[in-house]
């Protein structure tokens, strides 16, 4: 009888959890704690990292430095100030952590509660590398480079601060990137001690180091005898146009700089080995692509040669970490909605699968056989993880938005497939919305992603959130189509110089797909949303026959030949629009939605940031004018202090509603 009263209790228990859970809400939503870098002491007992925590009624996200003892399964917060603190780097005796915070580079000791400021230049300095004695660092500054000194840099961006004239003198491209004008600076690596002392720059001359573009989250680095550095540079003549990011070798005792890559494509992310014999790196090989297979390559520093670990492997590399021993190279590749585990022996060459079926980031070594490495899904914003390499354990060591998410009804999507354009295999998910019951019929949003080659994942994302479009009812679903990463170069390839062909084809026929398959959806409450290329694509389907009967582009592109002549990459649509506008060979009218203008009716919401220089605000104006002076119903939320992204909270929560409305005002 007890047993039988202590199993009802249990029952009543878990039914009262599961009926107090709830949709997601904004505030939910934001109340989320946001898990960045995560660094690994050495020994292992404890793990850094850094902690985003938005403030609402603050209209900021304030980032704090953490600390988890691995020992004693505790965390506790290392950073309390007003200012944010990122990046954390270990010092090598593992006795203190190294960051960033308000332009400069600090060092705060486990043990204490106040951190020293380490460097004071006017030029900033961020992102620490220490070599491994523990004498030396690496890290970035803003400089100019007509200058040959750290002062003249400094002396000339405080006269032009003081400046009454705010004018731009521009003779080059590119003169802006992503959300900032570039005013003349560049970035250089320079070197210090690790007491700040003694900086000189190791990167000299008139280019970006690391690069503006296309760089990895490791493009500078101290050999593992701290007597050279691997860097990352472009020194084509116009950087705008070129994604030529090269490897160089500054040898700190002789002074002299060399380049070590020639390869026309985008080379980043040197590593070397624990021995130092090697460094390992990721190359592209065709110039002027940025989504082409991220291929593994090792130099040999004793023979000077250079090759491809991973010829025969069909999925483009992303991250990479040696093995303790120095044996194997372990890398994450995006495939299908996960990011997978694998790693290659040094000796044969083989590759071997090492974990599969999750989405994770910052892989590192603990030890000799147990990863650590951050994990989300679309249910779970990111949690520490590790992971056993001889008892294949997975274990979970932080609970950062546990008991959040223990309040929150968040279904789990489901995968389909169909055939799509030539015949291939398509992957699309759906997802139902909170507390769903088969025995209605609920209207749906198709989301359409960006990149063009980017992928729909198993994430928790903190903008494009399957969750937060699925809580107010809707039925979500969206299709990795042609040129999605994680199936193939050939598969991504097929996007480009067919912007409005393939994927169109394939978004067209997955949503006939899930309307024929899925019969909980109502087909006359359709809406669809993207933004980037997801904005472009709908604008394109606004200008064709589709089932929609609203529509959301943020940040589309819509004008060609003007985003052309705004933008900043211009390697971008120079690569997939096959040129130059100008030239006669060029695609830029043939995939162009301002030429379909005279056919639009769909009712669509417009959303453009105004300091987003990929996709200049222009773009969405154009958009915005041509729906108006048709007479189709529009709106234009419009954000003067947002780039690319819709970031600070208060204007997300604005985002956030004005799209739920717009959504409920033509669907429910």
């Amino acid at each position: 009888m007890k047993r039988l009263i202590v199993f009802h209790l249990v029952i009543l228990t878990s039914v009262s959890l599961l009926s107090a859970q709830k949709a997601i809400t904004f505030d939910d939503f934001f109340a989320m704690q946001r898990l960045g870098d995560v660094a690994v002491q050495p020994g292992g007992q404890h793990i850094a990292y850094s902690l985003t925590t938005p403030h609402i009624k603050a209209n900021t996200l304030k980032t704090d430095i953490w600390i988890l003892d691995r020992e004693k399964g505790q965390t506790r917060q290392l950073t309390d100030h007003e200012k944010s603190s990122s990046g954390p780097v270990w010092s090598s005796d593992g006795t203190h952590i190294f960051f960033n915070r308000d332009g400069q580079i600090w060092r705060q000791s486990l043990e204490s509660s106040q951190a020293e400021k380490i460097t004071d230049i006017a030029t900033g300095a961020s992102g620490p590398v220490l070599n491994q004695a523990g004498s030396k660092m690496l890290f970035v500054s803003r400089i100019y480079p007509e200058c040959e000194t750290l002062q003249c840099s400094e002396e000339k961006l405080k006269a032009e601060n003081k400046s009454k004239v705010k004018a731009r003198v521009i003779d080059h491209l590119m003169y802006r990137h992503w959300n900032r004008w570039r005013e003349g600076r560049i970035k250089h690596v320079l070197m210090a001690d690790t007491d700040g002392q003694n900086i000189r720059d190791v990167t000299p001359g008139p280019y970006d180091a690391p690069p503006v573009g296309l760089g990895s989250g490791n493009d500078y680095t101290f050999s593992p005898d701290g007597q050279e550095i691997c860097f990352v540079r472009n020194t084509d003549e116009i950087v705008a146009a070129s994604t030529n990011n090269d490897l160089f070798i500054h040898n700190l005792q002789s002074g002299k700089i060399s380049r070590l890559t020639k390869n026309k494509g985008n080379d980043n992310n040197p590593h070397y080995s624990p021995d130092g014999r090697y460094i390992a790196f990721t190359s592209m090989a065709r110039a002027g692509f940025e989504a082409d297979r991220y291929r593994i390559m090792l130099y040999d520093r004793q023979s000077k040669s250079i090759k491809e670990l991973t010829e025969d492997f069909p999925l483009s590399a992303s991250s990479i970490v040696w093995q303790p021993d120095g044996q194997s190279i372990f890398f994450t590749v995006s495939e299908q909605d996960h990011i997978n585990l694998y790693k290659i022996d040094i000796a044969t060459g083989r590759i071997r699968s090492v974990l599969k079926g999750h989405y994770i980031h910052n892989v590192q070594f603990l030890n000799d056989h147990t990863l650590i490495f951050a994990k989300e899904s679309a249910r779970m914003p990111r949690e520490i993880f590790s992971y056993n390499l001889k008892n294949q354990k997975l274990q979970q060591l932080t609970q950062i938005n546990t008991e959040r998410l223990s309040q929150l009804e968040l279904p789990s999507y489901e995968e389909f497939w169909f055939t799509g354009a030539n015949g291939d295999k398509v992957q699309g998910f759906i997802l139902k919305p909170p507390f769903f019951d088969p025995d209605k019929k609920y209207p749906a949003i198709e989301l359409i992603h960006g990149g063009p080659q980017g992928a729909w994942g198993d994430d928790f994302h903190y903008r494009w959130n399957y969750q937060m479009f699925a809580s107010p009812g809707y039925v979500v679903f969206f299709i990795n189509f042609h040129g999605s990463r994680g199936y193939g170069q050939t598969f991504t390839d097929a996007v480009t110089k067919d912007w409005g062909g393939a994927p169109y084809e394939d978004i067209l026929k997955g949503t006939s797909y899930v309307l024929q398959n899925y019969d909980f959806i109502d087909k006359n409450r359709l809406g669809a949303a993207g933004a980037s290329y997801g904005g472009f694509m709908i604008n394109w389907i606004a200008g064709d026959d589709h089932p929609f009967q609203c529509l959301v582009s943020h940040d589309g592109v819509y004008e060609q030949v003007s985003m052309y002549g705004a933008t900043e990459e211009l390697w971008f649509p120079e690569w997939e629009f096959n040129g130059k506008p100008w030239e006669n060979q060029s695609l830029y009218q043939k995939w162009n939605p301002a030429n379909r203008a005279d056919r639009f009716k769909t009712p669509m919401l417009v959303i453009h940031g105004e300091h987003d220089y990929r996709v200049p605000y222009t773009q969405g104006l154009q958009l915005f004018t041509a729906l108006q002076r048709q007479g189709v119903p529009s709106k234009l939320l419009f954000f003067p202090d947002e780039n690319h992204f819709v970031q600070k909270p208060q204007n997300a929560r604005l985002w956030w509603k004005t799209v739920h409305h717009w959504f409920e005002k033509y669907l429910q």
